[in-house]
């Protein structure tokens, strides 16, 4: 009984707990507090981005695009594990906004409402359609002029909170769009002698907020037909830049791709136009993290990162742990040569320090994951507070596109960290317990004489 009765009198009376117990603590809770902001702000990007460009996408990035989308669209929309496939033309123009004068040169999106919201979240973007989103390129003001959705980071500023004051009625503003139509071979149409260039007015319909800083500040979404036109993809063959797949739920994502670009490949395979044939070569088949890794893999990378440099913080913890053990070994080493002298084996004074180890692992790591929960549960309120008081954000909202600080850890992580507390302790303590079970019980004793 003494090896279980011992470490928590070791707990409860070593001065040197009080030391062990909150530097265990205070890793804990920065791991976990960290590590929650940090995923949490990784899973949101990621999750956006799925959101956006829903399962699976088959694109090019050539401006010209691919033909025989229609054909393929028809048939992966009868495949069992499909749910819905809808075609994006992906372009460039310049755009002068008639009404302050501004001219830019901006991203281009041309999609099919009604297939698109079906495909991916771009509904829920939406604000003053977001009712009806079959009628985005509907301005309310006049359903038969040309509309036209504007990235919300185009029109509408953030506060420092990152809140949009929306209009609560829809401006009546223009747009003219400029287009240089492409030839399937990739050359510029011309018309004579000279270059060839499609303007059309659209009228701001809605705006888009997709949470994405990068695409809601350069883009403006068209109709499809009217985009296709604009940028000469109307042209025989009729060509797409992407066509979008979402996936029925429960399918696997990695097998629904491949089962899709083997289709892909079956379906150029049996096309014999020298043109679309050329054209082909440039298509990929990509899941959206592959679609989207200029942009996703950083942040995996910078979280890769934050692990690398928790390991260090466990490590140091580990020796921590390392030096508190030793120095109470050097001062219960008359203890341990009394309960050797008594008939203690090395295995029972290496269980009770070992015990002891695990303690101050359970108690310190309970101790920052309840402070790390209340923390997170208040981070948002206590920033709040910060900058009433002191002007002081984590993150300037007017900037970034991040509204509240991630503030969920859920079960796993906690759990996780409070068992590599436990792993840290262990480790910290085994070198001066296996030398403290080691000690002959004569020697500890022995009386110098002088």
């Amino acid at each position: 009984m003494y090896d279980v009765i011992l470490p928590f009198k070791l707990f409860k009376s070593s001065r040197l707990t009080f030391l062990a117990v909150p530097a265990v603590a205070v890793s804990v809770f920065i791991v976990i507090v960290v590590m929650t902001v940090m995923n949490g702000l990784t899973v949101d990007f990621i999750d956006k981005n799925h959101a956006f460009f829903s399962d699976c996408i088959i694109s090019t990035d050539s401006l010209v695009g691919f033909p025989d989308y229609e054909e393929f669209i028809n048939q992966l929309n009868s495949q069992d594990y499909v749910e819905n496939a809808t075609p994006v033309i992906n372009a460039f123009g310049l755009v002068v906004s008639e009404s302050s004068g501004k001219n830019q040169a901006l991203g281009l999106m041309g999609i099919v409402p009604d297939s698109h919201i079906k495909t991916t979240n771009f509904a829920k973007t939406l604000y003053y359609s977001k009712d009806n989103p079959k009628l985005t390129f509907a301005p309310v003001y006049n359903p038969e002029l040309s509309g036209c959705v504007i990235g919300i980071d185009l029109l509408i500023d953030r506060d420092e909170w990152g809140n949009y004051m929306q209009w609560s009625f829809l401006p009546r503003w223009s747009y003219a769009i400029t287009c240089f139509p492409l030839t399937p071979k990739g050359t510029i149409v011309k018309a004579g002698t000279a270059i060839s260039a499609n303007t059309k007015t659209f009228y701001y319909s809605d705006n888009s907020n997709s949470g994405l800083a990068k695409i809601d500040g350069t883009m403006i979404y068209l109709p499809f037909e009217q985009l296709q036109r604009m940028a000469g993809m109307d042209m025989k063959p009729k060509r797409t830049s992407a066509i979008f797949i979402k996936f029925k739920n429960g399918t696997n994502l990695n097998k629904s791709v491949e089962r899709t670009a083997a289709l892909w490949k079956q379906f150029i395979a049996e096309k014999s136009d020298a043109t679309a044939i050329s054209l082909f070569k440039t298509v990929n088949v990509q899941d959206f993290k592959s679609y989207r890794r200029e942009t996703i893999a950083p942040m995996e990378k910078e979280q890769a990162m934050m692990l690398l440099l928790f390991l260090m913080v466990g490590f140091i913890t580990v020796f921590i742990i390392f030096v508190i053990f030793y120095m109470i070994i050097g001062a219960k080493n008359k203890d341990i040569g009394i309960l050797k002298s008594i008939g203690a084996s090395g295995f029972g004074i290496t269980k009770v320090f070992l015990r002891y180890a695990v303690l101050i692992a359970v108690v310190g790591a309970g101790i920052g994951i309840a402070a790390a929960l209340v923390f997170l549960d208040n981070v948002n309120n206590l920033e709040g507070w910060l900058y009433d008081k002191f002007g002081f954000q984590m993150w300037n909202r007017e900037i970034y596109a991040i509204g509240a600080i991630p503030d969920n850890p859920g079960v796993a992580l906690p759990l996780e960290v409070a068992a590599a507390a436990i792993i840290a302790c262990l480790l910290g303590a085994m070198l001066p317990t296996i030398k403290a079970a080691k000690q002959n019980c004569v020697d500890i004793l022995r009386v110098n004489q002088i």
